[in-house]
């Protein structure tokens, strides 16, 4: 972990090896709808230096094309090989764990049920007889009870279930909760007993095994920055990537200190700690710029 700029040999070796950067959205390169002024700068140095990236989001209620149009629209210019959600998550691991599925029940929005229909999916009807291959549970703002209840039947049938993140709620500076994957997996549960077999997104690694896959990457050469110590940099953890925690977003110096002297006092006294110290705490992505570019 660093934070005052005095490295470990370590660390050095650590940056050296980077190769990719995988980037969160909100709270790393903008916030909510404003894009910091140094994104675009931190940018064109990664391309300049070499150091490929990509864009990692939870949120699967938007299409690829969907956030390859948002992102233009605040003057960052990408392509699909660039953004990956936890639709692509789904997708991938659907096609490498279910290679003969081609029908699915997904409880999602119509963006989402479209990029599952351009990697050569169907969507299967609202119908007891269509019976789907897979199940997939997402955060769906278009959410209606017949779909609700057309899942859970699918789950209690033993179909095999995905669902696309953990998050039990969808952050929003509106006086609303938006209901989230999360809390739609802990519906299904209560009213069949049925978790899913996978819940993918942060921290889950397979989104980051998806962007090592894509590029021919060992795991630490890719570099996970965040704002979130409990989605982010814990998914480095857990896919042995290099975990850069920023605090241009949630979360606060105090709280990464906290839980970095909490890892150490479970790991002297033997427990397991809940989360892990991220390898490096920055300002944000234009510091971690000036360190990547410092140990090429």
């Amino acid at each position: 972990m660093n934070y005052n700029r005095t490295l470990t040999e370590k660390q050095r070796a650590q940056l050296r090896g980077i190769r990719h950067v995988a980037l969160d959205m909100d709270g790393t390169i903008y916030l909510g709808s404003r894009i910091f002024p140094y994104t675009l700068d931190f940018l064109s140095r990664l391309r300049k230096a070499g150091i490929g990236y990509s864009f990692l989001t939870n949120n699967p209620t938007k299409s690829v094309a969907d956030y390859l149009a948002k992102l233009a629209g605040m003057g960052i210019q990408a392509g699909e090989e660039n953004m990956y959600t936890t639709s692509l998550a789904a997708i991938d691991y659907i096609k490498r764990q279910y290679p003969q599925a081609r029908r699915l029940f997904l409880l999602g929005t119509p963006s989402m049920v479209s990029q599952f229909e351009k990697a050569g999916f169907e969507a299967c009807a609202d119908d007891p007889d269509d019976r789907p291959d897979v199940l997939v549970v997402a955060f769906d703002m278009t959410l209606t009870y017949p779909r609700l209840c057309r899942a859970a039947w699918w789950a209690a049938q033993g179909i095999p279930y995905v669902a696309t993140n953990p998050d039990r709620v969808c952050p929003t500076d509106q006086r609303v909760v938006l209901v989230d994957c999360g809390s739609l997996q802990k519906c299904i549960e209560h009213a069949t007993g049925r978790r899913p077999d996978i819940v993918l997104g942060k921290p889950d690694p397979t989104m980051l095994d998806g962007i090592r896959l894509r590029h021919g990457l060992a795991p630490q050469e890719i570099a996970m920055v965040g704002d979130r110590i409990y989605t982010d940099t814990a998914m480095a953890h857990n896919a042995g990537a290099v975990g850069v925690l920023v605090l241009s977003g949630e979360t606060k110096l105090q709280t990464a200190l906290d839980v970095a002297a909490d890892e150490q006092a479970c790991l002297a006294s033997g427990r397991t700690p809940e989360f892990h110290a991220p390898d490096f705490i920055v300002r944000d992505i234009a510091e971690l710029g000036d360190l990547l570019l410092e140990n090429r």
